[in-house]
């Protein structure tokens, strides 16, 4: 099973059902896994407790084996779910803390803790001061412990902390707040989820105060589809930072993934290969592929099985669009309050002729700042 959020007032994630159910058509197509069929479920979890319970059932009942690449921001209300069904949660979004506690959790990146952290690394390079525009919410009430470590590592002060409603129309308000003396060796870091595009149309309309402060954000608050709606090489995005999981779109990495789209998904909207989304289900489920084609053969593909083939998994590779994964006891990194993250390594991108590309070479290892973060929050 796939679930995320659809046709809600928050984050929507459209594009993973229809990657899940693109990898679907696309394995079927090729024979299946050691030739079996792959049948995708999907739910949309409605960014609510209740509904995500519910599609954790939904799972149980179908006797799912697994659910893969997905997103929702109700941990603590699907891990339990699935935990008392032994069906794993492979690739989720990593948004939640569940996600990387949950001993059924496989998670492939390192979730918003590794963005966050990573992102304070990035800005500590060019930035004297720096203003956090987050969520007012749980979750976000944790951004600013992983971004602060990251600047305060670097001898940057921590940032000014500027909670916003998640849903918002109109952000004039925390935007003026967020430029303070509007000095362009300052920058304003704007995590807001999908709503973050509004937030940047606010600050761009404050009239005789165009902001000359330097623009960041973390991947999924900030894409490719953002910049190019907001004017691709003329948008104000122009020189923005960016930290992400994965290398850029425009990576030769990602042709395998842009071909299934193009020969299985071409009319199909909902999907965007520079999604964060997209990107972390069609990693997610090329994971879960490789794991059950190296399942000894005449092995019953059960959630028990997945799950005992996914405890024994080690070095296994995405093709470089993540470091090599594995989820054995040597695999873990020792992370408090986070005993499942595998992977904490994140890339630096800049917004440069409106496209989103590589600052510095591969990977940047933040596995110190989580480690230093999560031992004080």
């Amino acid at each position: 099973m796939t679930w995320a959020p659809e046709d809600t007032r928050a984050t929507n994630m459209p594009g993973m059902i229809a990657m899940a159910q693109t990898f679907e058509s696309y394995i079927n197509d090729s024979g299946g896994l050691n030739g079996r069929k792959l049948k995708v479920l999907t739910c949309n979890e409605r960014n609510d407790s209740v509904a995500v319970s519910k599609c954790a059932q939904q799972a149980a009942d179908a006797h799912a084996v697994a659910v893969v690449g997905s997103y929702s921001e109700e941990g603590g209300s699907f891990t339990t779910a699935l935990e008392s069904n032994n069906i794993a949660y492979v690739g989720g979004y990593g948004i939640t803390q569940d996600e990387f506690q949950s001993p059924l959790s496989y998670p492939i990146n390192g979730g918003l803790p590794a963005l966050l952290a990573g992102s304070g690394g990035q800005l500590s390079e060019g930035c004297k001061k720096v203003a956090l525009v987050r969520p007012d919410t749980i979750t976000g009430d944790q951004f600013p412990i992983f971004l602060d470590e990251g600047l305060t590592s670097s001898g940057r002060p921590a940032a000014r902390d500027l909670p916003a409603k998640d849903d918002a129309t109109d952000y004039t308000d925390v935007a003026e707040r967020s430029i303070g003396d509007n000095k362009s060796s300052n920058c304003v870091s704007a995590v807001l989820g999908s709503h973050t595009s509004t937030f940047f149309d606010s600050l761009r309309r404050l009239g005789d105060k165009p902001p000359k402060v330097r623009l960041s954000s973390v991947i999924g608050s900030v894409q490719q589809s953002l910049v190019d709606a907001t004017g691709g090489p003329d948008s104000p995005l122009e020189n923005a930072l960016v930290t992400d999981w994965y290398p850029p779109a425009s990576d030769p990495k990602w042709n395998q993934m842009k071909s299934v789209v193009t020969k299985y998904a071409f009319s199909d909207d909902r999907i965007d290969v520079a999604d964060p989304g997209v990107q972390t289900t069609w990693i997610a489920y090329t994971v879960f592929a490789k794991v059950i084609e190296a399942m000894e053969k005449g092995t019953a593909i059960t959630a028990n099985s997945v799950q005992r083939a996914l405890d024994r998994t080690t070095g296994l590779s995405t093709g470089g669009l993540t470091p090599d994964l594995g989820w054995t006891d040597n695999d873990l990194l020792d992370i408090p309050d986070h005993a499942r993250l595998v992977d904490s390594k994140v890339t630096y991108q800049v917004v440069k002729g409106g496209k989103l590309v590589q600052q510095g070479s591969g990977f940047v290892d933040v596995a110190a700042k989580l480690k230093k973060a999560t031992s004080v929050s």
